[in-house]
This record gives C-alpha cells, structure tokens and sequence, in this order.
C-alpha cells in the first residue's frame, strides 16, 4: 500500500503546442496539509482538475490512495471534497437551502450533514440570512462546507483564500488547519500568496510554467532560505576543500563556480577569508544575509516572484 494520499507521475496536460503541466510528480502524504504554490497561470488549476478527474491528462498517471484514478472513480472521487471554482449557489436562498438542494442532487444520506459541515465552518444552521448577504469570506466558508458535507477523507481546494480580506482569510486559514489536525483530514491547497501557505502547509510543491520545481517540507524549505554566510570566491570547489580541512566545516550549499554559502554561523568570517587567500583564493564577496521565502522562490523560479 503507498504511503501517500495522492501520487502523480509524469503528469502531462498540453492544449497544441503548448504544455499546461510538464511530467509532474507530486506527493502528498495522509493527515498533512499540501500546498501547491505557483503564480496565477502556472498550473495549478489544471493539475487539481486532472486529480478529481475533470480534464484527462495528456499523459502520465494520478493515483489515489495507492490506486490509479483511471478506472477507479467511481470507488475513489466520493471520498474527496474539493473546491475548484465558486459553485453556483442560489442568491435568494439561505445557507441550509442551498446545501440541501445540493446533497439532494448527490444523494448524501446523513440527515445531521448539513449542519456539521455549517457548524464545521462556523456557519449558522437554519439562519435566515440569505446568500446574497454574505461577506466574501462567509461565501468561501458555505463553499467549503459544501466540499465537506459528505465528511470525506481527503480535500482538495484551489485558492480558498482569493479575494478575501485579512479578517476571512484568518478565518479560512483557521479552520482548514483544524479540519487538518483535528480531523485527520489530507489537504491539497493551491494558492500564489506565500505568507499564508507559509502559515498553514506542511509540505510545499513549487510549481513554475507547468513544471515542479521543488518539493519538500515547510521546515526543509525555511532551512534552506534561513540565516547563512554568503561568499563569492574565485574557485568555490577550492573553497569546499579549505573549508573541510581547515574547518573540519561541510554545512555549505555550493550555488555554482562563484558562489556558495556556509550555514554554520559560529565560524569567523574572517578567519576563513583568511584561509581562503593564504590558498590563493580571490574572495570579492563575504557577508551574513538572511533570504526570505520570498527571496527564496523569486531565486527558485527564476526572479519573477509568486504574486
């Protein structure tokens, strides 16, 4: 049985020439938050639709549960909730009206399931507003309810927190991650805004033009984007030596011929520019910096940043 929830591989969608996702693999793994971040366009959209069987790939597999999607729906999609686009819910009608038509058309049998998923979200239960009278985040928050009416295992939402004011996304932000631990639920999110990923994933995809740039946990990611010693030297692979010799040091990412950085802040500087020039090393740069997660994905995905 596969550890992970859901498993994609070489996932391919191309409209002509054109390639909406590239050979994408991703994994998510039970009882944890997924966020797939990626700018508006780069895939995301078409990717969750692929996983909840809306648009056939043009290549590669998903598998649910260890199981290929293909030939399986009918066994596997019941038991996801997902939120792709805003459904159409009636305007004149209430909250509970427009979740009982709903599980009316989808044949969900408990009789309390409204109410648990309006409770759920923090939504009144045969309150008499109606529909067109709710706020943008009371709107996200029935859709969500609407994706967890049937109580399923694993949910897939794209951008829950678009459009929404600070106080909504709080609010979103809240309670998927109680859905999450309190729950037991899997998540797939996607969104372009960094900080609330930032705030609520476990795991990260990057996702750039279609293809997966990186994949890793949250605390993997804010490692490499955290505090270290930058260096620009002549000779980086030269440097990697000294500093293992002489240092007895090997917490460094070498970045390419020029650049590299030391992770271990408890070495001086300048003692180990000093290395590196008794070496015949050129060093032009040595300095602490500190890359935020929003240095970091502009680096990742080639300068333009996520927003």
């Amino acid at each position: 049985m596969s550890k992970y929830v859901i498993e994609t591989r070489n996932l391919t969608k191309q409209y002509g020439a054109q390639k909406s996702v590239a050979r994408l693999n991703i994994h998510v793994q039970k009882g944890r938050i997924y966020g797939l971040l990626g700018r508006n366009g780069a895939g995301k959209t078409t990717t969750m639709k692929m996983l909840l069987g809306l648009t056939q790939p043009t290549s590669g597999e998903v598998a649910i549960w260890g199981k290929p999607l293909a030939a399986n729906e009918k066994k596997l999609l019941p038991r996801i909730g997902s939120l792709i686009e805003s459904p159409g819910f009636y305007p004149n009608l209430t909250a509970t009206e427009n979740l009982r038509i709903f599980a009316t058309l989808r044949g969900v049998p408990n009789r309390n399931a409204i109410k648990n998923a309006l409770d759920l979200v923090g939504l009144p239960y045969k309150d008499r507003k109606l529909f067109s009278q709710y706020s943008l985040g009371m709107k996200q928050r029935l859709a969500i309810a609407l994706a967890i009416m049937h109580d399923p295992e694993l949910l897939i939402l794209d951008e829950p927190i678009n459009g929404l004011d600070p106080i909504g996304i709080a609010e979103v932000r809240s309670f998927i991650r109680n859905l999450c631990n309190e729950r037991g639920k899997t998540i797939l999110i996607s969104s372009h805004i960094l900080s609330e990923i930032a705030l609520l994933a476990d795991d990260i995809g990057i996702i750039d033009h279609g293809t997966l740039l990186e994949e890793e946990s949250l605390e993997e990611l804010e490692t490499k984007s955290s505090k270290h010693i930058r260096f620009t030297v002549s000779d980086t692979a030269q440097a990697a030596r000294i500093l293992e010799r002489s240092f007895h040091e090997n917490q460094f990412t070498i970045q390419d011929d020029h650049n590299m950085r030391l992770h271990n802040l408890n070495i001086s500087i300048g003692k180990i520019v000093t290395a590196f020039v008794e070496n015949g090393l050129e060093v032009s740069q040595a300095a602490t910096s500190e890359e935020s997660l929003e240095d970091y994905f502009k680096r990742v995905t080639g300068g333009e940043g996520i927003a």
